[in-house]
C-alpha cells in the first residue's frame, strides 16, 4: 500500500494546521516523549529521557514520507501557531496485513480540548475520499480508554484485540462501506 502524494501539503480542518514534520520539531517531541502521561501506554523501548529518541521518531516519519508509507504530521493550533502534538496517517502492518492506520498523539496540556477527534475525522476524511482506502484503523492499546474514546467518535468501532509491538491492543476500523 502507498500513499502517493502524502503529505502533498499543508492540510488544515478548523482550528489546527497539519504540516510536515521536520528536525525542528526535535526539542518539543522530545518534551513528550520524556513525560510518563503521554507515553504511558507506549511500548517500554519509547520510554523514559534519551535525547535520539525524539530525533528517531521524526527521522522515521520523514522516511514515511519519502517511502510513501504515510507518516505522523506536526499538529500547529491555527490560533497560536503551538505546537501541541502529532497526527496522520501510516501504513502499518497488524497480524501480516497492510493497514492504514489514524494516529494521534497529544502534549498532555492540550489534552481534553477536542483537538485529537478533530484531526482523526480529518485523517478519517482524507484517508478515505483523497486515498480511496477500503478501511482504516486506530491501534489502541487496551487500557487507553481515552483514544478509545477518540476512535468511537470518529466513527470506528473495536473489531479486534490482538498484540503489537509487544503491547495488547484494541483494533478500532471503520470500513468504507459504513463510511
Amino acid at each position: 500500500m502507498k500513499l502517493e502524494n502524502y503529505p502533498a501539503r499543508n492540510y488544515q480542518s478548523e482550528r489546527l494546521t497539519f504540516r510536515p514534520l521536520v528536525l525542528d520539531d526535535m526539542r518539543v517531541w522530545q518534551e513528550f516523549l520524556q513525560d510518563p502521561r503521554a507515553t504511558e501506554y507506549f511500548p517500554d523501548f519509547m520510554k523514559g529521557i534519551n535525547p535520539t529518541r525524539a530525533l528517531h521518531w521524526i527521522e522515521k516519519q520523514i522516511c514515511r514520507y519519502r517511502d510513501k508509507k504515510g507518516g505522523l504530521l506536526a499538529i500547529l493550533e491555527k490560533e497560536t501557531g503551538n505546537f501541541i502534538g502529532q497526527s496522520g496517517l501510516i501504513v502499518q502492518d497488524v497480524n501480516g496485513k497492510e493497514e492504514l492506520e489514524i494516529g494521534y498523539h497529544l502534549l498532555p496540556k492540550y489534552w481534553g480540548h477536542g483537538y485529537a477527534t478533530e484531526a482523526a475525522i480529518f485523517f478519517k476524511n482524507l484517508a478515505f475520499n483523497s486515498f480511496k482506502a477500503d478501511s482504516v484503523i486506530s491501534n489502541i492499546e487496551v487500557r487507553n480508554v481515552a483514544s478509545q474514546r477518540v476512535a468511537e467518535r470518529n466513527g470506528l468501532r473495536n473489531s479486534e484485540q490482538t498484540k503489537w509491538m509487544d503491547l495488547d491492543i484494541f483494533v478500532y476500523r471503520l470500513k468504507k462501506e459504513n463510511f
